[in-house]
């Protein structure tokens, strides 16, 4: 697999480089896009200028205000960034139709077969970006290397408007000097296990056996073996299959009355319903997610093993699963719902509509 040639792009703060662009009195202003700094919202992205006050995405809003008060905040325009990533989309499939979007900022290309400048991915990176800026107005920073692991890395390192390339030959050594809270796929409490297992660098994570990582780390553990030597097999997918539907909300003030709760979650159920509806879907798991006051975060599920979730099943389901945590005890910060283990609907007719699990570890 060392022969493959895979691009990673990475649009550089993307939503607020939509809005500095649309709205030019922004230009070289921070800015900040996510929720209402007055209320409960998250940073969903900002530009380079407000990161220079530490902010960043996923911190409250009210957080990102006390740093720079002078910011502008601006409630997100999906459309606007839809359609720019379209755009881009676009010049992609100019190059080649295998393309593995991960979000409207950014996507995987394997150009391994693509005759453009000679097949030199690095040139073919540097034709993107140059159509990028000419069509959009918008910068991205690529990362060139021989598989989707070390491009994901070699995008981030000369960000922004960056290219950087990792070969074969360097991929290994580039692997072992990176703290591995710098791999895709580890996140903070994975990153916090490996400290405590006294695994900080790439070289210590090639120091441990198979075995022994998935002792440690479960069925990642093959995952993580393989990184570490800079070995990554998975292909570019063209076409990912829709694994899971959600909507979630933020609470203005923390609630404990559990008849609210249970009310909420019914709402939130009932717009993931209306989304599964749209794209005729059905669903067997039901999931709730939980954050309370002190940000601790939980999840219950429950599945069907023989058939979907009827619409009218929900409004009990999300109650049973909520009486499975302490919502009846503390207060919530933030609800949501999601539904999995998707699969296409029949109709006949009038649709009967079937119906609805997750967990996790989160960008510009």
């Amino acid at each position: 697999m060392r022969d493959r040639k895979i691009i990673h792009i990475d649009m550089d703060a993307f939503f607020a480089a939509v809005e500095q662009r649309d709205t030019p009195q922004y230009r070289n202003q921070p800015v900040v896009v996510g929720g209402d700094p007055n209320a409960r919202g998250v940073v969903s992205t900002c530009n380079y200028e407000a990161r220079k006050y530490g902010i960043h995405s996923a911190m409250p809003a009210s957080q990102a205000y006390r740093r720079c008060p002078h910011a502008i905040f601006l409630r997100p325009r999906f459309d606007a960034y839809r359609e720019a990533s379209q755009h881009i989309r676009a010049i992609f499939h100019q190059f080649t139709d295998k393309i593995e979007p991960v979000s409207l900022d950014e996507a995987y290309l394997d150009v391994t077969d693509v005759s453009h400048y000679q097949g030199s991915a690095i040139r073919i990176a540097q034709s993107i970006k140059r159509r990028i800026v000419e069509e959009t107005q918008l910068t991205a920073s690529a990362g060139v290397s021989y598989n989707k692991f070390l491009a994901k890395l070699a995008s981030d390192v000369n960000k922004p408007d960056g290219l950087f390339v990792i070969t074969p030959e360097q991929g290994p050594a580039y692997v072992e000097q990176l703290p591995v809270g710098r791999f895709h796929g580890i996140g903070k409490a994975t990153e916090r296990k490996m400290h405590n297992l006294h695994i900080k660098m790439g070289q210590d994570l090639k120091n441990c056996s198979m075995r022994a990582l998935q002792q440690y780390f479960g069925k990642s553990g093959e995952y993580y073996y393989q990184i570490a030597r800079g070995i990554d097999v998975r292909p570019v997918v063209s076409q990912r299959p829709r694994k899971s539907l959600g909507a979630e909300t933020t609470f203005q003030k923390d609630v404990g009355e559990f008849e609210i709760l249970i009310g909420t979650l019914k709402q939130l159920a009932d717009k993931v319903w209306h989304q599964l509806n749209k794209k005729q879907l059905s669903a067997r798991t039901l999931a709730i997610k939980v954050k309370f006051d002190n940000f601790e975060q939980i999840t219950r599920c429950k599945t069907l093993e023989h058939s979907t979730i009827q619409r009218e099943q929900m409004s009990n389901l999300v109650q049973e699963l909520l009486a499975k945590t302490e919502a009846d005890q503390r207060k919530v910060r933030l609800l949501g719902v999601c539904l999995s283990g998707l699969s296409t609907a029949h109709c006949d007719g009038i649709r009967q509509l079937d119906l609805f699990e997750q967990d996790g570890e989160a960008k510009k």
